[in-house]
Parts: structure tokens; C-alpha cells; sequence
């Protein structure tokens, strides 16, 4: 398995939803792995532990994506992807492509099975709170 891509319709306007999951700073509140976030760093959970990270998120309302370069204390890099689509005055389709994260080979074997588990719990955390 390459990648894997989730999504949740959420019941608030596209702007609405745009602008929550723009800011990095909303992060740990609908996600498990990160906690700390600035504007250009974050704490990462990893099973090995915590680790500083920094983070640039790339944001454009007009295409409706938002994505995150996550760069790791060793340099490796991973990007998190996501689109956002009306679907309605006041309804949005959120999705997010996930992809394997920056570890040896070895290490990959049902890693992004157990991140797709985690991403659906995640959406639906992002939707309650967006909807509540």
C-alpha cells in the first residue's frame, strides 16, 4: 500500500472548516501526533518518543488545499496532504491523502494501515468539533 486517502463531509461552510484546518495552531485539537505547534514548530508523538519538528503549512483557500512539510531532526521531510471541496452552502468535504512516513523499509510493514485507523478517529474528532 502506497498511500491512502480519507475523507468526512463536514455540515459548516467551506470557510468556516477552511480557516480551522489552515491554522497549524488547531492542530492538537483534532489530531493525536501533535502538541506545541507555533507557527514553524511542532512536537511530534512518535513511538519512539517526542521530537521537535518543524513545520510549514501551505494553505490556499481559492484550490482548497492544505498541506504540511513536516521536517525531522535527522532532515528527513514528509508531506501531509489535504483538499477541502464545497459541496454546499454549508457543507465541505474534507480529504487527506495519507502516504507512508520517512522510515527504513522495514519498519513501513502496516505502519500506514495503523495511520489510517488513527486518521479516521481524527476526522471524526475534526468533525465533531467543527460541528458542535
Amino acid at each position: 500500500m502506497l498511500y491512502v486517502i480519507k475523507s468526512i463531509v463536514i455540515d459548516q461552510p467551506f470557510a468556516k472548516v477552511f480557516e480551522f484546518i489552515a491554522n497549524p495552531g488547531n492542530l492538537p485539537h483534532w489530531t493525536n501526533a501533535f502538541s506545541d505547534v507555533t507557527a514553524d514548530t511542532a512536537q511530534l508523538k512518535t513511538p519512539a518518543g517526542t521530537v521537535t519538528i518543524g513545520l510549514k503549512t501551505s494553505a490556499n483557500p481559492t484550490v482548497g488545499n492544505v498541506d504540511w512539510l513536516l521536517t525531522f531532526p535527522d532532515g528527513n521531510t514528509a508531506v501531509a496532504y489535504s483538499r477541502l471541496s464545497p459541496l454546499a452552502e454549508h457543507q465541505t468535504l474534507y480529504s487527506f491523502t495519507l502516504t507512508p512516513p520517512p522510515a527504513p523499509l522495514e519498519e513501513l510493514e502496516g505502519a500506514l494501515a495503523q495511520q489510517a485507523t488513527i486518521l479516521e478517529n481524527e476526522l471524526k474528532t475534526l468533525k465533531a468539533l467543527l460541528e458542535a
